[in-house]
């Protein structure tokens, strides 16, 4: 039975996951609705599977779903809904298109390397931090690759469209401001995508059957999938023409087996058989009578074990020119973490680091941090008041999180979320240095936490009541001095509740009943 029109539907599904990835992340303009980009990154794997354990809720079991696709078909997660699956497939593409005599050719799987990353990345786990998931999680590098790379890129060339239509008095196009570019955050998504592009273009899937942990554990769950791809030996003619083409290096033509953990059931080999000896077999699993090594079983039942425990991880600034430098210098104990995350630790342990909230947030303030968090949580969103600040009235960062790291909060909700305080240090303030007015930080405090009281002379100087801040970073933002801002914001580890300004009445008689004046 031929399988060809498996492998055009695998191709089509997996193309089209990468394009609504794609569109997710470069949405550069902000348009799509968060329910929409819920569901792009409903089925990916490890961003679900911590929604859940945190959560507990139905509308977090897409990795559920994969699961058990996983166990009646093999990972076919793999070869149609992971984005860095599809984009090494392109360039295993490549590689055919450039070099039409290149082979595949069946390579025993590095089992020490495969499974000591795994167990490396369940005691990350287990030790509470994600700093290994972050690393080589797919979906999560998969999002850095587009948030660093190719958004700025379009960013880049919008504006260049812009401009050049302007000449012609055509103005359909408008340039977006880029508030922000992190160099040095945007080297490792380089610097992944280059390896991994490299190693599918020699050796196809390598990455994901040796370093990706979402594909150990799928591999692992394959062992016992109901319907397997197997070859039937009594009508196959030993052409090796299946291995030549198995992206995946997983079929032994010699033995004509193929190591259905390391297949990723992207169908070359069906559609190529010319004898049509390789078909989905249902298949009972008997641990006992596999040729497997004590050493190995034994290996794989504590890395199982590891696995058990994943339950448990459970404005525009104002135009005032200081005409001298600040001299004291602000050191943050605490950087701040975006409304809904509820703590900073909470935040650490869920975020994997994929930049969707980054790619999503309105005013850019969500940058990736290098060591804000510490080198552990190395690339996590912090909220970046030298970019940017914190719109009063937006919770599109709690709407568009894949992980739960940023709970789901409402509008009237985010208004009284004290995610930090304000500080002033009089020292650096242009009105105590150079006896100028100034008062930038509080025409942008939108809880007047932050009033101008009077000082010297006709002089007012900022005054911060902290139980009014809910540390948005607008005044931070606005704060005209440098290299040191006078007024800045330190993050709570917990996340408070601020308290609402009193509106102030006027003092004010009216006699209603006196005629109207003219």
């Amino acid at each position: 039975m031929k399988f060809s029109y498996l492998r055009k539907i695998r191709k089509v599904v997996s193309v089209i996951f990468l394009l609504l990835i794609a569109i997710v992340f470069l949405d550069i303009t902000n348009i799509l609705p968060s329910k929409f980009i819920n569901y792009v990154t409903y089925l990916q794997f490890i961003p679900s599977t911590i929604t859940f354990f945190n959560l507990l809720i139905p509308t977090s079991i897409g990795f559920i779903i994969v699961l058990v696709l996983t166990l009646l078909f093999g990972r076919v997660y793999c070869s149609t809904i992971c984005p860095l699956g599809t984009l090494q497939d392109l360039s295993s593409h490549a590689a055919l298109k450039i070099n039409r005599k290149k082979k595949f050719i069946f390579t025993k799987e590095y089992f020490w390397l495969r499974y000591s990353v795994f167990a490396l990345v369940i005691l990350s786990i287990i030790s509470g931090s994600l700093f290994f998931v972050n690393l080589i999680d797919p979906y999560s590098n998969t999002g850095r690759i587009f948030a660093q790379l190719f958004n700025p890129l379009l960013v880049y060339i919008n504006n260049l469209a812009a401009f050049t239509l302007e000449k012609f008095n055509i103005y359909f196009i408008y340039p977006i401001e880029i508030k922000a570019f992190y160099l040095i955050a945007a080297l490792f998504p380089l610097l992944f995508l280059a390896i991994v592009l490299y190693l599918s273009y020699k050796r196809g899937r390598l990455y994901c059957n040796t370093i990706c942990p979402v594909g150990t554990l799928l591999g692992l769950i394959s062992k016992f999938t109901i319907f397997k791809l197997k070859i039937d030996k009594a009508s196959c003619e030993g052409c090796g023409l299946c291995a030549r083409v198995c992206k995946a290096e997983c079929i032994e033509k010699v033995f004509k087996s193929i190591d259905f953990s390391r297949c990723v059931v992207c169908f070359n080999c069906t559609d190529i058989c010319p004898s049509d000896s390789i078909n989905f077999q249902f298949t009972t699993n008997n641990i006992s009578q596999q040729n497997t090594d004590a050493s190995r079983r034994k290996f794989l039942s504590r890395t199982s074990k590891f696995f058990i425990v994943l339950s448990s991880t459970a404005f525009s600034q104002i135009k005032i020119i200081p005409k001298k430098q600040s001299k004291v210098e602000v050191k943050k104990t605490n950087y701040v973490s975006p409304p809904g995350s509820n703590t900073i630790d909470h935040f650490n342990n869920n975020c994997t680091a994929c930049h969707l909230c980054i790619t999503a947030c309105p005013t850019k303030v969500l940058q990736p941090s290098l060591t804000e968090y510490g080198i552990f949580n190395i690339f996590q969103p912090f909220m970046d008041y030298k970019t940017s600040f914190c719109n009063y009235d937006c919770v599109v960062c709690s709407q568009v999180c894949p992980t739960s790291a940023i709970s789901a909060v409402t509008v009237e909700q985010k208004k009284n979320i004290q995610i930090g305080k304000a500080n002033f240090v009089k020292e650096n303030c242009i009105v105590e240095t150079e006896n100028t007015a100034c008062g930038a930080c509080s025409e942008h405090c939108p809880t007047k936490a932050v009033m101008m009281v009077d000082y010297k002379g006709n002089l007012k100087i900022p005054e911060v009541t902290n139980k009014y801040c809910v540390g948005c970073g607008a005044c931070e933002y606005a704060c005209p001095t440098i290299p040191y801002k006078a007024i800045y914001v330190e993050g709570n580890l917990v996340h408070q509740i601020a308290e609402k300004k009193p509106t102030e009445k006027l003092d004010q008689n009216i006699d209603y009943k006196e005629e109207f004046p003219f």
